[in-house]
């Protein structure tokens, strides 16, 4: 039997008033012993609970626990008990594969895991998934699963992810359909692969299983310049972009016609190489896509002028350098006149970060490295000064301030001889720590 040692246990939970310890073993649950963490997710949902632990002095308890639906008892993991799924496939658009040496560690993994779709919203190829593992994500109903689509073309897909099993595995969509499995999916579009007609075949296809595929995201590849003895390929242009995004309107049109949903929906990159002005937040109906990027600089937006016209701040004149990726530039340059308007004793600068550490075509904020930021950021304080810099948290290690280069936020602070605060990806949020700090 395995035993899953309990790491911490949340103040007030179900777990503290059971009188749990850091340290004791949960042994199973309702008479079912736990492999990993799903399995634990789906047997706590339960109203009436049979709860096997043993105590560091061997002891065994079983604790009789009634409590709502889904309802979660406060207990944490031991974080090494969940081992990663790494990746099978070797995908011509790759981005980890054009990392440059001596990043930290964790940035070289290639997970491609059930599990970690479900718990944090990761993408995954299906080509880790055996039969058993499809059978317990339909029978714990878990959902919805985030799929590396790409194309529906098996030959092609094949050919992209470098697995000859990567085609016949698209069978398991249709199993997820037929029991009810909600679904997103991604589809990395790479030009001169499944771009064009390959997207128009591919979108067709999968317009059949809306509405248990309930969208699908469209992404450019994104090409760093670290690509040596990597398939030559290459960027999407002006033209390309647009065309794209005909072929996604087209499908959307029918789709909200039909369904009144779009289904599928172009990342904001599409819309910036293309140069056509981003859509209003209505395109994206419920931001299914958002942790991917898609409408993020909408949604953005929408908070940052809803908050600036119906909450008031008291004016201060502070002196602020506001670091951000050439992809959101322009916008933010307008949110921030118009902050200014309303705000006049605000001093405030966007300052847009060149990524010379992957190369000039990656451009979101999310990617920025520490080195960059010093290098552009030192002269401007020859000639500028500022009270302190905010920096947006995608460009930090998830729930840390260390940045992809491992410099972390103080050290940032002290190189600059100034503060460096992170700010939530939310308009609203940088609203309020404009005005707090």
């Amino acid at each position: 039997m395995k035993k899953f040692l309990i790491r911490s246990i949340e103040k007030d939970s179900i777990a503290e008033e059971m009188a749990l310890e850091t340290g004791d073993l949960l042994l199973s649950i309702n008479g079912n012993s736990i492999n990993d963490i799903l399995d634990y997710r789906y047997l706590i949902s339960d109203e009436t609970l049979l709860v096997e632990i043993e105590k560091a002095n061997g002891e065994i308890w079983e604790l009789e626990i009634e409590k709502e639906f889904e309802e979660d008892l406060g207990l944490h993991f031991e974080e090494d008990q969940i081992h990663t799924k790494t990746c099978k496939n070797n995908c011509v658009f790759c981005f980890i594969d054009q990392l440059p040496k001596g990043l930290r560690d964790t940035l070289y993994v290639k997970d491609d895991d059930e599990r970690l779709s479900f718990l944090t919203g990761n993408y995954i190829t299906l080509t880790n998934l055996t039969d058993a593992e499809l059978k317990r994500i339909i029978s714990f109903r878990i959902m919805p699963i985030n799929i590396s689509i790409h194309t529906t073309n098996p030959v092609l897909r094949c050919k992209m992810l470098n697995n000859r099993f990567a085609g016949s595995v698209l069978s398991y969509l249709n199993e997820f359909k037929e029991n009810g499995i909600q679904m997103n999916g991604q589809i990395v579009l790479v030009p001169g692969y499944n771009d064009e007609n390959e997207l128009v075949k591919t979108l067709d296809d999968l317009k059949a299983y809306f509405p248990v595929l309930q969208s699908i995201s469209v992404v450019p590849v994104g090409i760093s310049k670290f690509r040596e003895g990597l398939p030559d390929l290459k960027a999407f242009d002006q033209e390309q972009a647009k065309k794209t995004l005909e072929i996604i309107n087209n499908v959307q049109m029918q789709m909200r016609k039909n369904y009144g949903l779009g289904f599928v929906y172009p990342s904001d990159e599409f819309f910036k190489l293309a140069k056509i002005p981003l859509p209003g937040i209505d395109y994206y109906d419920d931001f299914l896509q958002i942790e991917n990027g898609v409408g993020m600089v909408a949604d953005f937006k929408h908070e940052f002028l809803e908050k600036l016209e119906t909450q008031s701040f008291s004016q201060h004149n502070k002196r602020i350098g506001l670091l951000t990726g050439y992809a959101a530039l322009d916008e933010m340059q307008d949110l921030i006149f118009q902050l200014k308007q309303k705000y006049t004793s605000i001093e405030i600068e966007v300052l847009p970060i060149k990524n010379n550490f992957f190369g000039e075509k990656i451009t979101v904020s999310g990617l920025m490295t520490g080195k960059d930021i010093i290098e552009q950021v030192k002269p401007i304080l020859e000639q500028s000064k500022f009270d302190y810099l905010l920096i947006p948290e995608n460009a930090l290690k998830k729930d840390t301030e260390l940045m992809l280069d491992d410099l972390d936020l103080k050290a940032l602070g002290k190189i600059l001889d100034l503060p460096v605060i992170k700010t939530k990806v939310n308009g609203g949020e940088l609203l309020e720590t404009i005005f707090q700090q």
